[in-house]
């Protein structure tokens, strides 16, 4: 049937909504395919069901081709199996939990991990079951702090998460395989730009990860690329470590008075002032900086760490995050920040501004068998050998000469410092670019972690059991939607791609002749007849240019006008994308249009 805009059920917006940040939430909510029902909570309307099933459908036609089989599970799940791999506590507080009336646990799954093993683990045994992979698209939950930028940072979202199971690694690595070459296709019929990129699996665990995310200013991810073809997320960057020097001549350490210099540039100043060397001037790389941050693990615990990196890099807390979880022996998502006036007075043997590690092996300040016993991690940039000035745990006095390896040692090597326009990509294929994108899609070996946890295993070739390896693949559908919308739209409204697009052609009536209505009439039947999908705009008393202004809004490719022309025997054929129009004879229009739709 034809879908009359008379009867549809839409509103359009002429103001944009006052909590709108970004493009596509702006013209989404403007152009009625989506409402709010709640931050970071939205309702999906008639138009934006649409070009969500389009999404679907191309996801799902991917997924089957690679012999993925789908299913569909609840989004209320018990607890138990959340604690048997620690995620109900790993999670923290990004996990909607809840009771039931007779006060048992559950939760809004925000991946499902554990129930895709327990469902295979009830229906297979052997080795010969194996491989199997299993999709879903299904309503996923996470209470974001902080929802923003409406459909691409929500607390309710749909995913399609599918998971590989196999009897072996080799198997694992041809799941991954085929499932990267499928998210390959999506993107592409999508047409959707994406950098598939390094990355690290966090919470989700396993040996390797690649993110697929799409190039905007408006993501909240920072990726790297170089000319050789080097691609990472910035949590996956690894710096490119100097070697370390031969300090058997270094100077040994001296403790000076540098009073007023709680800032690596007034040290800087000071430095030069009054202990200039011959051969240059002192910089803020030649100072160690020593950050303290705070860590909360997913058990509410908070943990004060420091971190040495040189002065003339800054503290990325996002790639902290990432890592540090590993050096303090927990698994989960943990939240990092900088450290308060609080943490600090809590340490006393932090003395602000002029923290250090200490002179000596022999008296540690930092390191958790020092004095402090606070955990003590260093950039990669300070190896053996290297000498520093930095803080001497005293007010107003600082360390010069103090020489990695000999004065000091720390816990553990941890990627922290800001990745840099210009740093070296760590497969040496030149300088790297740095670039923002939203995450489209992330795919995981998980290997045997879940079913090492949940008892998954088969029996092998040879009678004995095996534990069964996984990998996990995620795509945002609902994400899909908003990261399309922001990619394709002007300053009149959206701009869909074809392959998603609510309606293949939007047909308007502008005039008020019986005879412009029977013809617009005529031509949406046999269009719709020919297997087009129409969106005919009959509203009566509505004006050209309200009727205009709603089809650039919307964001139809194909705009056909059957108005004054018609009476020349033509209607106005526009491409929504370029602008162009096109007068084609009204006997002609529906070859035409096929042509057009169809790519003939």
């Amino acid at each position: 049937m034809v879908t009359r805009l008379s009867q549809l059920f839409l509103r359009t917006l002429r103001e944009d909504p006052a909590d709108a940040d970004v493009a596509s939430h702006r013209l989404l909510v403007r152009a009625g395919y989506i409402r709010r029902a709640a931050p970071g909570i939205y309702s999906w309307l008639p138009l934006g069901l649409k070009v969500l099933g389009r999404v679907e459908a191309i996801v799902r036609e991917e997924m089957n081709a690679i012999g993925a089989q789908e299913v569909h599970f609840p989004a209320l799940l018990p607890r138990e199996p959340y604690e048997v791999t620690n995620r109900w506590t790993e999670y923290g507080e990004n996990l909607f939990r809840l009771q039931d009336r007779r006060e048992a646990d559950y939760l809004l799954a925000p991946t499902h991990e554990e129930m895709f093993t327990l469902l295979v683990k009830d229906m297979y045994t052997s080795y010969k079951d194996l491989p199997v992979y299993l999709y879903q698209i299904q309503t996923k939950y996470r209470d974001e702090a902080r929802p923003r930028a409406g459909l691409l940072r929500g607390r309710e979202f749909i995913m399609k998460d599918s998971y590989s199971f196999d009897a072996d690694d080799e198997g694992l690595q041809r799941a991954y395989d085929a499932h990267r070459a499928a998210y390959v296709r999506i993107f592409a019929r999508l047409g959707l730009e994406v950098v598939a990129v390094n990355a690290v699996s966090g919470a989700m665990g396993g040996s390797r990860s690649e993110e697929f995310l799409h190039p905007t200013e408006v993501g909240e991810d920072t990726f790297v690329r170089s000319a050789g073809g080097y691609a990472a997320n910035v949590e996956a960057v690894t710096t490119v470590a100097p070697a370390p020097v031969d300090a058997t001549d270094a100077p040994a350490a001296h403790i000076e008075d540098t009073p007023d210099t709680p800032t690596i540039e007034t040290l800087v100043a000071v430095a030069n002032e009054r202990f200039p060397r011959e051969d240059r001037t002192w910089t803020a790389a030649d100072t160690l900086k020593n950050v303290v941050i705070a860590v909360t693990l997913p058990t509410g615990e908070r943990r004060i760490v420091v971190i040495g990196l040189p002065g003339d890099r800054a503290v990325d807390l996002k790639r902290v995050e990432a890592t540090v979880g590993e050096h303090l022996g927990v698994t989960g998502e943990v939240a990092v920040e900088a450290a308060t006036e609080a943490d600090l007075a809590a340490n006393p043997g932090l003395v602000k501004g002029y923290i250090g590690p200490g002179v000596g092996l022999d008296a540690p300040v930092l390191g958790t068998t020092s004095r402090t016993g606070l955990t003590y991690l260093l950039d990669p940039r300070i190896v053996d050998g290297t000498r520093w000035i930095t803080g001497a745990n005293q007010p107003g006095r600082h360390v010069f000469e103090l020489t990695a390896g000999r004065d000091f040692v720390a816990d553990g090597v941890i990627e922290a410092s800001e990745v840099r326009a210009g740093d070296e990509a760590p497969d040496g294929s030149g300088p790297l670019e740095l670039a923002r994108g939203i995450e489209m899609g992330h795919i995981f070996q998980l290997g045997r972690k879940y079913a090492e946890a949940l008892d998954l295993q088969v029996l092998d070739a040879n009678g004995k059991r095996v534990i069964v390896t996984m990998g996990s693949y995620g795509i945002g559908v609902s994400r899909a939607v908003a990261a399309l919308a922001e990619s394709n739209h002007d300053e009149k409204g959206l701009v869909w791609p074809r392959a998603v697009a609510p309606f293949d052609v939007h047909l308007m009536a502008t005039g008020k002749g019986e005879e412009i209505f029977a013809a617009a009439e005529q031509l949406a039947t046999d269009l719709e007849a020919a297997g087009l999908d129409v969106l005919y705009d009959d509203r009566p008393r509505t004006s050209p240019g309200v009727k205009f202004g709603d089809a650039e809004l919307l964001g139809v490719p194909t705009v056909v006008v059957v108005g004054r022309g018609l009476a020349d025997g033509v209607v106005e054929v526009k491409d929504r994308r370029t602008g162009e129009s096109v007068t084609v004879p009204v006997a002609d229009a529906l070859g035409h249009l096929c042509g057009v739709v169809r790519g003939s």
